[in-house]
């Protein structure tokens, strides 16, 4: 009995201090607020004394307006550093906007640009990071050493987004999915549209009450997608507007990843629908701070 009390405690206190880095609406793809008498700015209640709510002011797209309507709390991650093997950097892709949004979370950025570094350094700059970002070209550029210093830092538990795009730019989202989770993206269809919360499980949108869609009721696919084949090990996050399987989650053993087939969301049509939110609130949930708790890692150099 003992053993069973200390178990929730500690369980407890993981829960309150993971939402002290998260907003009070973690979860919740509709955000409302206590309704308020116009007059008098008093909280407004049915005949039967219940509070009435409202939802909160929608940006253009009908996303909940506000950083304070993301999962984390701006400044939540200050002292974290997102690493990023940008291997893709066609059309103008700089990277600068997701660094921006990523910054109002705490974030700094660590790039290596088009190609990999050799893997003692890739494993030196981990060290520092609490999450990795590997985002494909057409042409695999990542080797056998590169794989087990991500499969290392993988199977510590700290968090892997691996993005790809239309056939052929997934050569090594395809090559590190592979091996980490077993399965791969293929093809090339037609997006650029932007899809709502799949409610009705018809697999068009995105799967409500997850951790990553908060405050999310809308969000733009992307322009061209490929789609992730089906794995058990995974669970839906964003089903295209063809129904195609675009990004999925990967959440076992206290281990945390992303794939997904719609990289173009990080450069094109950046102001449409979700995507800074979004942007946002992936990199909060692999911060994966329900198992690490309150450690703050050092930031390598900003590049």
């Amino acid at each position: 009995m003992k053993t069973l009390w200390i178990t929730l405690i500690a369980l407890c206190f993981c829960i309150s201090n993971a939402f002290g880095q998260y907003n009070s609406n973690a979860g919740e793809n509709v955000v409302v607020e206590p309704a308020r008498s116009l007059e008098t700015g008093q909280i407004l209640k049915d005949k039967n004394g219940n509070v009435k709510y409202k939802k909160v002011k929608s940006d253009t797209y009908g996303n909940a307006a506000g950083n304070q309507y993301d999962l984390a709390v701006d400044g939540a991650f200050k002292g974290q550093t997102v690493a990023v093997l940008h291997l893709y950097t066609g059309e103008g892709f700089n990277f600068e906007l997701p660094k921006a949004a990523l910054k109002e979370k705490g974030f700094s950025t660590y790039r290596w640009i088009n190609n990999p570094p050799e893997p003692k350094e890739l494993e030196e700059k981990l060290k520092k990071s609490c999450q990795l970002w590997i985002i494909s070209d057409r042409t695999q550029k990542l080797n056998d050493h590169h794989l087990k210093v991500i499969k290392k830092y993988f199977e510590s538990g700290k968090g892997v987004y691996i993005w790809g795009d239309n056939d052929p730019y997934y050569a090594d989202a395809n090559y590190v999915a592979k091996a980490l989770i077993g399965t791969t993206m293929l093809g090339n269809l037609p997006g650029n549209k932007t899809v709502p919360v799949d409610y009705e499980k018809e697999k068009m949108g995105l799967t409500p009450g997850h951790l990553i869609t908060t405050g999310l009721e809308y969000v733009y696919e992307g322009i061209t997608i490929a789609t992730i084949q089906d794995s058990k090990h995974l669970s839906p996050l964003i089903y295209g507007s063809q129904n195609n399987l675009v990004t999925a989650v990967y959440e076992q053993d206290g281990k945390r990843l992303l794939l997904d087939g719609g990289f173009t969301r990080l450069f094109i049509n950046w102001d449409t629908a979700g995507t800074a939110r979004y942007v946002k609130n992936a990199a909060a949930w692999l911060v994966n701070f329900e198992r690490f708790g309150d450690q703050v890692l050092p930031n390598a150099e900003e590049k």
